[in-house]
């Protein structure tokens, strides 16, 4: 196994691969840097992963080119390589990718597959919203996928997201826990 970090915008990233590809991506909740330093192990695909997220934080990047190799069931991988055909600064719906799969059916389905995916960010789950074009759940937080929607020039409708008292939209907020939906990538 090879792994490295990039400290972002949105706290730090870890990205795991094998000889032929990337295979897990995620934000790393309130870890740094200097605690993952004895873990990293590079090769070649950690290194392109790197320069390819430096670039795409930079707003030089919109496409992802780096090879992977995510692991899951049948539909899983279906619903991942829809992911990967959202356009850079696009957004769908999970009803238009169950359409997308000939099972209209399937939207709830959609979502789960969507919020197990193992290669966050560069397999685009943030490009996902609700129906109604509402911001739904992203397992690196609501306020991640807003910060990742802005920053491909996503403009969302008005009021698409009223938080209630308990919760406030504020990225500081998230980058220092790591969400209960990645736990299960660990």
């Amino acid at each position: 196994m090879f792994i490295d970090y990039l400290e972002t915008p949105l706290g730090l990233f870890e990205f795991m691969a094998t000889d032929i590809g990337i295979y897990q991506a995620i934000f790393c909740g309130d870890k740094t840097i200097a605690d993952q330093h004895k873990k990293i192990k590079r090769n070649d695909m950690t290194v392109l992963c790197k320069q390819q997220l430096i670039e795409y934080f930079a707003k030089q990047r919109q496409d992802f080119t780096v090879p992977m190799v995510p692991q899951g069931t049948p539909f899983q991988q279906s619903v991942w390589s829809c992911l990967e055909k959202i356009p850079f600064g696009s957004v769908t719906s999970y009803g238009e990718i169950a359409k997308m799969l000939n099972k209209p059916k399937a939207s709830q389905a959609v979502g789960g597959a969507n919020g197990r995916n193992p290669i966050t960010l560069i397999v685009p789950c943030h490009r996902v919203i609700g129906g109604d074009g509402s911001l739904t759940g992203y397992a690196g937080g609501l306020e991640r996928k807003l910060w990742l929607l802005n920053h491909e020039g996503v403009s969302l409708k008005e009021n698409t997201h009223k938080p209630n008292k308990h919760e406030v939209l504020n990225v500081k907020h998230v980058i220092h826990k790591r969400q209960d939906k990645t736990q299960y990538l660990r």
